[in-house]
């Protein structure tokens, strides 16, 4: 069978969501699972949806890339530079309450550690995968965390990168549902938590799956810019 390169965007907590689009793909062994970051926050159960992602390490490759989201919960765990009650009020809130405490010290160990164990890009042949974005002229290796997990494609909108390669992202929620396609830059964060859809896409055919927050399989067709 031929290897699948599938990329989703932000899950957000969506379980129901990430589980219709998992069946839908139905992922093999030889296939890649690129998940692009922010699987906790605002939706209504984060620790379900770390539950399935660390399952889903046993059916095929998965890279999960970290989000500004997935770095904030990390951050409050360990103690860094974000406090409990910025975290709450950035979507934390309805992550602790998936996990049925208010003590982050309850979060489970393979949870922190599935959070520790993300990377924060990947790249094939013809795509390189970030969260949130990147700098044309810099090697990923060499560009900063506040780029790569936090920039908005609202504020800024980068220009092709100098690898030649198209970058996929997430983090910039579409909140129509549509996937972002701009020539050199797909954005695939559809607003799952809210009124859009979680969005998987298969970067070298173009098949693209779309699912409701509550577990509706939307789409499975082939992605023609508009």
């Amino acid at each position: 069978m031929e290897q699948r390169v599938i990329a989703m965007g932000d899950v957000h907590g969506c379980l129901a969501a990430l589980d219709a689009v998992v069946d839908a793909i139905d992922p093999q062994p030889s296939d890649s699972l690129i998940l692009l970051g922010d699987f906790v926050d605002r939706g209504p159960d984060s620790a379900g949806v770390i539950d399935r992602l660390i399952e889903l390490r046993e059916r095929c490759f998965l890279f999960a890339i970290l989000g500004n989201h997935d770095e904030l919960m990390l951050d409050v765990v360990e103690e860094r530079s974000w406090n409990l009650g910025q975290w709450l009020m950035y979507g934390g809130e309805q992550t602790m309450r998936s996990y049925g405490t208010d003590k982050v010290s309850d979060i489970p160990k393979a949870h922190v550690g599935f959070l520790r164990d993300c990377i924060p890009f990947c790249e094939t042949e013809h795509h390189f995968f970030t969260h949130a974005n990147y700098l044309e002229n810099e090697p990923l290796a060499k560009t900063e965390g506040q780029v790569l997990r936090w920039e908005s494609l609202k504020a800024r909108m980068p220009g092709p990168h100098n690898s030649g390669k198209m970058a996929v992202l997430g983090h910039t929620a579409q909140k129509d549902g549509q996937i972002l396609y701009s020539g050199h830059v797909l954005c695939l964060d559809t607003y799952c938590y809210g009124s859009g859809c979680l969005t998987a896409f298969e970067v070298n055919t173009g098949e693209y799956w779309q699912a409701s927050r509550g577990g509706r399989l939307l789409k499975n067709t082939i992605f023609r810019p508009r």
